[in-house]
């Protein structure tokens, strides 16, 4: 169990102002793979789910829906931490672990311009589109993260 006392949370949370860079394997291993599990919380209590995402320029995105449990969260508590792994055996495993902050995207440019990667990228979404205002997109701003096996 981590306890943090307010003076460590205020210098962690300068700390992670700054958005942490994916390096050369890393950017690879995530454009290479499409889904992960998020994890958001409210009221200390963590929520896990998968979700299909897309890397580009530094950041994940994702799609949910307004009624889910980690839109609600992330309306309250923007901390977000996502996992991309793959687990053959338990000597080849190879994951990122990011560490971040979401923003919601649910209309105007950018969720215009997300959605039609996601429609390319994803049958799902052909097969059940939807408009600005319906479903929002969030992006990872990654402030933490970890790789191995890469």
């Amino acid at each position: 169990m981590f306890i943090l006392l307010p003076t460590m949370m205020a210098k962690k949370s300068r700390r992670n102002s700054r958005q942490a860079i994916f390096n050369k394997k890393e950017r690879k291993f995530l454009l290479e793979n499409e889904v992960c599990r998020v994890s958001t919380s409210h009221n200390e209590v963590p929520h896990v789910t998968p979700v299909a995402y897309i890397y580009e320029k530094n950041f994940l995105f994702f799609a949910t829906d307004y009624g889910t449990r980690k839109y609600k969260n992330l309306k309250v508590n923007n901390r977000i931490a996502a996992s991309i792994d793959i687990y053959n055996s338990s000597i080849e495993n190879k994951a990122v672990l990011v560490q971040g902050t979401a923003d919601i995207i649910e209309k105007g440019r950018e969720f215009r311009n997300l959605y039609q990667k996601f429609y390319k990228k994803f049958e799902w979404v052909r097969k059940d589109p939807w408009k600005e205002g319906e479903a929002p997109f969030i992006k990872i701003k990654t402030f933490n993260k970890i790789s191995w096996g890469l």
